[in-house]
């Protein structure tokens, strides 16, 4: 297992506790802990809650713990599919989106910091600063992260079928694993 303690485990379960979503105590043992290999949990993360994924839809619960941030990455077309379309409603905390457009990241004028040892891997520079009750939907083929507040966020994901193994992340460092339970 790489780097989810049992506080960690903790800390993320409480979250979904805060958000007050409903969770039976089977969905909260399967909280997906992805580190995505790079060994830094705790800055470039994601917590996952995974209700259904089928040839038409999916419905994900995420957490990231405070000032967490899952990595830059993109949908891309698969098997003759259109890369996936997702929905981010944010649930609790607030939670600062970045999608690609044609304006250079500028990490000066962006409202989170940056991963430091991954700085080179963020460029989607687009900001949407989602709180409670808000949503934001993310076209495919476009690169995007995000990174929870200082308190954390407990983020929907409505989406087309999510294929994980497609994603294409910016820091060739990544690899989508799923962590031990």
């Amino acid at each position: 297992m790489s780097g989810a303690t049992e506080e960690y485990k903790q800390a993320v379960k409480d979250l979904y506790k805060k958000s007050q979503i409903v969770l039976t105590d089977e969905e909260l043992e399967s909280v997906d802990y992805a580190d995505f290999g790079l060994d830094n949990l705790g800055e470039e993360g994601l917590n996952l809650i995974l209700y259904v994924n089928n040839t038409r839809y999916c419905a994900k619960e995420m957490v990231l713990l405070p000032n967490q941030t899952c990595p830059e990455h993109l949908h891309p077309d698969w098997k003759g599919h259109e890369g996936k379309q997702e929905t981010f409603r944010c649930r609790w905390g607030e939670v600062y989106l970045y999608v690609e457009s044609d304006e250079p990241l500028d990490p000066e004028k962006i409202s989170v910091s940056i991963p430091k040892n991954s700085q080179e891997y963020y460029t989607a520079s687009k900001e949407y600063r989602l709180l409670p009750g808000e949503q934001y939907t993310i076209d495919p083929k476009l690169k995007h992260w995000f990174k929870a507040g200082k308190d954390g966020a407990v983020i929907s994901e409505f989406s087309s079928p999510s294929y994980d193994e497609y994603d294409v992340f910016t820091d060739p460092n990544v690899k989508r694993v799923i962590m031990d339970r």
